[in-house]
């Protein structure tokens, strides 16, 4: 049989000495953007409110629905068209 080593005991990291879960504000400074470099623009999500108008006491909705799909699906508004995410459907606008 061969031999074998014996087994080491694991050694324990101080308290002083232990990472700490730090918030990311703290532990990564902010970087101001270099002279020549553009910062990215993040869009804005539009959501749920971009899909519907309010006028006065009445609720109407901005873009049409899909054909196909039915009255819950809001088709995207293109330059010339309507499209519908879900089934592809597209109308065109008339000029």
């Amino acid at each position: 049989m061969p031999p074998t080593k014996p087994a080491t005991p694991k050694k324990e990291i101080p308290a002083a000495a232990a990472p700490t879960t730090a918030p990311a504000e703290a532990a990564a400074p902010v970087k101001k953007a270099e002279k020549g470099k553009k910062q990215k623009k993040h869009k804005e999500e539009k959501g749920v409110k971009a899909m519907y108008k309010v006028e006065g006491d009445k609720l109407s909705r901005a873009r049409p629905t899909c054909e196909r799909c039915g009255p819950g699906y809001f088709m995207a508004d293109h330059h010339s068209r309507y499209t519908c995410g879900h089934c592809g459907f597209t109308r065109y606008k008339q000029k």
